[in-house]
């Protein structure tokens, strides 16, 4: 029988690979729509009490969720490598995010439906945070070395484009029409409310072909509970010989401070955009509609760059382009030059966070992929506040907008001279 390393380094069918991108199209709709434009908007503005304290609310909840899921992905991704399969744990969280997502449906635009729909969007946002830990250790068995980056960076970029598409199915078919599908009531908001079930579907549906289709590895030979020893003892080790992981460890920690930089653009450019710039709502979703389309093609583009020179350079080259459109973001006062600028900044969020993945794949042992790609989500989620902490305290002391947005500069200067002096091994020694 073969091992698992033998099996890792076999090219798995195009099928499976497809399948396995189109989950990134499946999981997308959830953060455009629920998360980012729509349901969001609705819980600040029509469940919460107003929309200052929903806001906080809302924040507070998304934070507990991603903790709760960075802390848990180490050790159930010890476990789920110890045990050999993903594809279980996938199915699992996924489902998960599926049914609290469809219950948003019963949101009433009331307050007294606050604490029950937090506790969703809190189950919800972990169930899809642990499943992408899964999902993202995948990556490394379906294609060969020299393939990596594209299959990423194409499956990111059909992540953009599936929650577009959604996005748009969304507001043209209940959100923003004078006459909503299935005569939902406007005056109860039925016709945001339906958003919920409308992800849920477009979630189940579209990460079916990965549990059809993509291959996963052989169930270990052990019980669970023996699978549940090794991976924790496997993790004791890893936390005890972290100077073996020391690559991995100071790639982390450069993503660490880039990522702080992107969530924390992701976070208040829209808020930003209006405020300086008067963008009405409308504007603001449409600014977020160019995003997304500038993401993905993007992502698409740098994924054979990715291959060709290397995920360390992609992201280098990415990062010094979100440098120069951020500082031509917070300099200039033109609506005009900001759109371009904005459009031009999206094409370079998509390889970042693209061949992130692609790096931490190359870098990770092959046996370790999911524990290891949870501390990848640890990594991204434990100092979530500082960005945002830095942010308001600079535009508080400044009393400008622009001041506080000029930090990210930072952020993403701070992950560059990092990750510059982070020396790559090889393929074969990368560890």
């Amino acid at each position: 029988m073969k091992s698992d390393l033998a099996i890792a380094s076999v090219e798995k069918p195009a099928s499976g690979q497809f399948a396995w991108a189109l989950y990134d199209w499946a999981n997308s709709a959830f953060a455009a729509v629920i998360v980012t434009f729509v349901f969001a908007t609705y819980f600040s503005q029509g469940i919460a009490v107003d929309p200052i304290t929903g806001t906080t609310e809302w924040g507070r909840a998304m934070t507990v969720s991603a903790l709760i899921a960075a802390f848990l992905g180490p050790t159930l991704g010890a476990i789920a490598d110890a045990g050999g399969r993903r594809k279980p744990w996938i199915f699992l969280f996924t489902w998960l995010c599926v049914i609290a997502t469809a219950l948003l449906w019963y949101s009433a635009p009331s307050p007294d439906w606050v604490m029950y729909t937090l506790v969703l969007v809190v189950i919800a946002n972990l169930g899809l945070d642990m499943a992408g830990i899964f999902y993202n250790a995948m990556l490394k068995d379906l294609v060969q070395p020299e393939r990596v980056g594209r299959l990423s960076g194409w499956a990111w970029g059909l992540g953009y484009f599936g929650g577009l598409c959604c996005l748009v199915i969304a507001l043209f078919a209940f959100v923003q029409t004078e006459t909503p599908l299935f005569g939902l009531d406007k005056d109860q908001a039925e016709h945001v409310r339906a958003t919920g079930p409308l992800v849920a579907l477009w979630l189940a549906i579209f990460s079916l072909p990965l549990f059809l289709l993509t291959p996963d590895r052989a169930r270990g030979q052990g019980s669970i509970s023996e699978a549940i020893r090794t991976g924790l003892g496997q993790l004791w080790q890893t936390v005890r010989n972290m100077r073996r992981y020391r690559t991995v460890g100071h790639f982390l920690l450069a993503r660490m401070l880039y990522i702080d930089g992107l969530n924390t653009l992701f976070a208040f450019g829209g808020i930003y955009a209006a405020g300086t710039f008067g963008l009405e709502l409308s504007d603001v979703i449409m600014f977020g509609i160019l995003l997304n389309v500038t993401g993905g093609i993007g992502a698409f583009a740098f994924a054979w760059l990715d291959d060709r020179v290397g995920s360390k350079p992609v992201i280098l080259i990415a990062l010094i382009g979100l440098m120069a459109c951020g500082l031509a973001a917070v300099i200039t006062t033109s609506v005009t030059v900001f759109w371009i600028v904005g459009g031009l900044l999206g094409l370079f969020v998509g390889p970042t966070q693209a061949a992130s993945r692609t790096l931490m794949t190359r870098l990770a042992p092959v046996e370790q992929q999911t524990e290891m790609f949870g501390l990848y989500a640890l990594s991204g989620k434990v100092t979530a506040f500082l960005g945002p902490l830095v942010l308001s305290l600079v535009t508080d002391w400044a009393d400008s907008q622009r001041a506080g947005m000029a930090t990210i500069l930072i952020f993403f200067i701070a992950g560059f001279v990092l990750l510059a002096l982070l020396k790559v091994p090889s393929e074969k020694n990368a560890v």
